[in-house]
Formats: structure tokens, C-alpha cells, sequence
């Protein structure tokens, strides 16, 4: 993750966390795909919100976010374990049913990205499943409070989803939001499934 990106979190923690939405309504057709019980890695759990959720319904869940400090607290909202883990570092193979990464990857500079879909893929199991989500947008900036993100069109993104593994795509919609900076998004919501093979 890009080092400034990463500091506002390790120093804004709490309050992220206590502005931290509702878990995605996406999250409910995300675990249907996968196998009761099965194993599900998040990325950028944040508050922990959506490893809650799954938790819940009975997954087992390995919650991970690159700040220690962000963390921290969700591990103390969920009482479970949240590993400090930035994405290059997952070095897993054919390890979970299902991989979720709500609005974290679009942190990753665009150049990189490739490479942390490849290590995704690899953690997948066989006909694993991928949720993310990215900003939509014709160029990486920052935002207003100094955020990196790599604003893909949805032509670049499978672009570099094709670049990095064979992946058969299962759902691709859209959302509008409201930024933690107030400003608002267009989100774009893949969900994808790792070859069987």
C-alpha cells in the first residue's frame, strides 16, 4: 500500500472505524456462493463490519488489515484475531474458499496490482471466489485528505484481473457512495471465480 495511504489510517483508526458503514448488502449473495462453514480471508477488514457478519453465520473467518492500529480495534469489536497484513505479504496457496476485499485493492498503485490479484488468486482454492470493489476513474490520484487510489475504468480493471490469472467472472455492478471525505463515488463491484482446475 502506498505509505501515505497507509499512515492516515495507522493514524485515524478510531475514527474510520467509528464512521465505518453497515456491512455491504453484497456480502449475503458473496457467502451463498461459497461452502457452508468454508474458510474466508478479508483484506482490509477496517472495523471489522463484514468479518463480523461472516463470522456470524458461521465462516471461518481470517480477518487482516494493514494497519496495526486499525487492527487493533477491530479485533477488539469482533473478540476474534485480526492479523496486521499488507497485501504484497500474502503468500498463501489454495488456502480459503473465498477471498473479500471490500474497498481496500483500490489503494494499490496501479502498478502493482497485477501482482496482488496473482497472490489472491494463489491463496484462492480451486473455484474459490473474489469480491472487490474499486473507485471508479480514468487515472490514480489522491483524494482530499491525501489518500492514494487507483481509480481504474472498468476496461483497465479487467485488464489487469485478465493479466494476472484465469478468472471467470460471475457479477459486475456498480453503486453510488459517500466518501469518509464527504465526496462522493462510483463503485464497481466484481465477484469473481478462480478455475476449478
Amino acid at each position: 500500500m502506498d505509505d501515505a495511504t497507509l499512515q492516515f489510517y495507522r493514524s485515524n483508526a478510531q475514527s474510520y472505524a467509528d464512521w465505518a458503514k453497515a456491512p455491504s448488502t453484497r456480502l449475503r449473495k458473496f457467502l451463498a456462493l461459497l461452502p457452508a462453514a468454508g474458510s474466508v480471508l478479508e483484506l482490509g477488514c477496517g472495523a471489522g463490519n463484514h468479518s463480523a457478519a461472516m463470522l456470524e453465520a458461521g465462516f471461518a473467518v481470517h480477518a487482516t488489515d494493514g494497519s496495526p492500529e486499525m487492527a487493533e480495534v477491530a479485533s477488539r469489536r469482533l473478540g476474534h484475531p485480526v492479523q496486521t497484513l499488507l497485501f504484497h505479504e500474502l503468500d498463501e496457496q489454495d488456502a480459503y474458499d473465498g477471498v473479500w476485499a471490500s474497498a481496500c485493492l483500490l489503494h494499490v498503485p496501479r502498478d502493482e496490482l497485477t501482482a496482488i490479484l496473482a497472490r489472491i488468486h494463489r491463496a484462492l482454492k480451486p473455484s474459490g471466489v473474489f469480491y472487490a470493489s474499486f473507485k471508479v476513474g480514468e487515472g490514480d490520484g489522491r483524494d482530499s485528505l491525501g489518500r492514494y487510489y487507483n481509480y481504474p475504468s472498468p476496461e483497465w480493471l479487467a485488464a489487469s484481473y485478465a493479466t494476472a490469472a484465469s478468472w471467470t467472472q460471475l457479477s459486475s455492478d456498480s453503486s453510488e457512495i459517500q466518501s469518509f471525505d464527504a465526496a462522493p463515488a462510483t463503485m464497481l463491484h466484481l465477484v469473481v471465480r478462480k478455475s476449478a482446475a
